[in-house]
């Protein structure tokens, strides 16, 4: 029984779709291993840690928002299946496990070094805090963004123990990149939104200036990533990931338009997992193939 609840727990929030923010808070700490300093050791006890403490964190903080807003997708004809308002989980079950993702986070994080143990709360506190937003604020795509951007620079810290501001050009990408399929994926709910008086771009603008203010988000994505790539003195595979990420977002916003938006899940899932993965690829065989060190 508790196997099978475990199970829909792990439907509920998505844990395949921790594919999106994962390669990018690898990529984060390869770039500090690149930049030299002090020598790192036991690196694969950090990255393995790295990739428990992403994990547990988004978990927690999924498994938090379906809790807070389960009143809200009950009412939701496109989310009132989901596993807390079918009745398929309970609360209580939802609660122990947001306890459980929380607890093995802050333990990743301390095994990681004082600093990224000092920051824990802060980061749960931003990703678990999303789930208000869009109750009174229309900004919530940009939090939402923030909350998986920090996973870089988390990720630098994990490596080196200190931050350095240069890797705050990928959290600021990655903000904009999520903010932007953010608001793709909440113009399904423009009509909702509206009924229930929630926060959103799409509401606050309307769904067709809705979708070009991602198709900036995304524009902003690429400039970051661009400066960074400056910055950090990154090669031809980095450039040449960007070039792909930038091809994909545009096939990405050809596949939604303001009277058709049958296609948003292939927008949103399918092509965002595209983005993140060749990203890492791209900007993992720059570091460890053009560029070892700087």
């Amino acid at each position: 029984m508790f196997w099978k609840r475990f199970r829909l727990t792990l439907e509920m929030i998505k844990f395949e779709h921790s594919v999106f923010a994962l390669p990018f808070a690898l990529t984060g700490a390869l770039l500090a291993i690149r930049e030299g300093g002090p020598e790192v050791h036991n690196l694969g006890r950090k990255f393995l840690l790295i990739v428990v403490a992403m994990v547990a964190a988004r978990s927690a903080a999924m498994s938090f928002n379906r809790l807070v807003d389960r009143e809200i997708d009950a009412r939701n004809p496109r989310t009132r299946r989901r596993h807390l308002p079918a009745g398929l989980l309970s609360e209580g079950f939802a609660w122990g496990f947001v306890a459980a993702a929380t607890l093995v986070f802050l333990l990743a994080a301390k095994f990681l070094n004082p600093l990224c143990f000092h920051l824990a709360p802060a980061a749960l506190g931003v990703v678990l805090a999303y789930s208000y937003t869009k109750r009174f604020t229309s900004f919530s795509h940009l939090i939402l963004g923030f909350s998986l951007g920090i996973a870089p620079a988390a990720a630098w810290i994990a490596i080196r123990g200190s931050l350095d501001p240069r890797i705050l050009w990928l959290t600021a990408a990655v903000t904009f990149w999520t903010a932007g399929f953010d608001v793709i994926y909440s113009c399904q709910d423009y009509e909702f939104d509206v009924d229930e008086g929630l926060f959103s771009i799409p509401r606050r603008l309307g769904i067709a200036r809705a979708l070009r203010v991602a198709q900036l988000l995304h524009l902003l994505m690429v400039a970051c990533l661009l400066i960074l790539v400056y910055t950090l003195r990154l090669g031809a595979l980095s450039l040449a990931g960007v070039a792909a990420i930038a091809i994909l977002l545009i096939y990405e916003h050809r596949l939604v338009k303001p009277h058709d938006l049958s296609r948003v899940d292939a927008a949103f899932f399918t092509m965002n997992g595209y983005v993140s993965v060749l990203f890492f690829l791209f900007w993992a065989a720059d570091v460890l193939l053009l560029h070892p060190g700087a």
